[in-house]
């Protein structure tokens, strides 16, 4: 997934498109979407890689089923284009139909993968924004999470994809964000290790202390892709969160240099660096920096709180983060708390 993502974010037709695009500022009041209930119509969407065998489709629609919602599949959710579900215009007119249908309460994306940014020019922001609707997934949708939160207004949830596995700990946070309207305290699993420590949920603290801002963020990766781009929203005095997967400790180096040259980080209150999986150097590196050294460099110095190992990124335990909602971090606690519901 990541490396596709990689080797074609720079030549992307849709970034290309993105340079004519109407420059827009961060819609100043959030809106709430309505929040779930029991026997609502949701949509499933692939906005971006497809799904290998339709018949892995039907587990999908029984996740979406198992919480008490019936599954709405999107016109263009078997078809395929090369690496993507489709082509660009035709994955954006399924989340602009999902949006202008009214019998449709909120949109899950089936999976991520590389192809989201592409389809951004293609979609009918005027009537997304007259709609509000959840927008749930992690990965690559973090193009459109933060998308929506630039032109838009309302929040979405970073969280597992319809295709997700859904244990326990994911349904739980996701249900309580989504249909309870709650506002929990999101906090990493107890460990259960047979050891005097335990190395599960343990969290690594940069800059102590608590902040407050709204939570936006993602894919490191696919956040740096949309840096210059009219989709970025503006993040003063936000608290930055961020996850990855499959990345090499110099490119998360040189992703967080690019938010720091592009005056991103030195606007935040304050940074949860979530779980990079398969994130170690390829082979020997002797002399070379870990993955917290390289937080460590680019984190610390901000004078602000920041912490490593939240429960969020491509792991089975997720939190369902809102994005655009107003959030308080405790980087000693290592935790992370909404001040107000996501949905009304």
């Amino acid at each position: 997934m990541i490396l596709d993502r990689r080797s074609l974010i720079a030549g992307s037709a849709a970034l290309l498109m993105a340079a004519k695009a109407p420059t827009t500022t961060s819609p100043a009041t959030l809106i709430k979407p309505p929040r779930l209930r029991a026997g609502d119509t949701v949509g499933l969407i692939e906005p971006a890689g497809f799904t290998d065998d339709a018949f892995d489709l039907e587990p999908v629609k029984q996740n979406i089923i198992a919480m008490g919602l019936k599954p709405k599949p999107s016109r263009h959710l078997t078809d395929r284009y090369g690496y993507l579900a489709g082509k660009d215009a035709d994955r954006a007119s399924d989340i602009n139909d999902m949006y202008a249908d009214p019998d449709v309460k909120a949109v899950f994306a089936v999976r991520g993968g590389w192809g989201c940014a592409r389809i951004l020019p293609y979609l009918d922001f005027a009537r997304i924004r007259a709609n509000p609707k959840l927008l749930i997934g992690y990965s690559d949708i973090t193009a459109l999470h933060l998308a929506f939160a630039a032109k838009a207004g309302f929040t979405t949830i970073h969280g597992p994809v319809a295709s997700s596995g859904w244990n326990r700990f994911s349904w739980d946070y996701f249900r309580a964000v989504a249909f309870d309207g709650a506002t929990p305290t999101f906090t990493n699993p107890v460990g259960t290790e047979d050891r005097l420590v335990q190395r599960i949920g343990s969290i690594r603290t940069f800059g102590s202390g608590k902040a407050t801002g709204r939570l936006l963020g993602g894919n490191l990766t696919v956040l740096a892709a949309l840096m210059g781009t009219p989709w970025m929203p503006d993040f003063t005095g936000a608290i930055l969160f961020i996850e990855d997967i499959g990345e090499q400790p110099y490119r998360i180096d040189r992703m967080l240099t690019q938010l720091a040259l592009g005056g991103v980080l030195g606007k935040l209150a304050g940074v949860v660096f979530g779980q990079c999986t398969d994130c170690g150097p390829a082979g020997a590196s002797y002399g070379g920096f870990t993955l917290s050294e390289v937080l460590d460099q680019h984190l610390r110095p901000l004078g602000i709180p920041v912490f490593q190992g939240a429960q969020f990124g491509h792991v089975a335990s997720q939190f369902s983060l809102p994005v655009g909602a107003k959030a308080e971090m405790d980087a000693d606690a290592g935790t992370i708390r909404l001040l107000e519901p996501a949905v009304a």
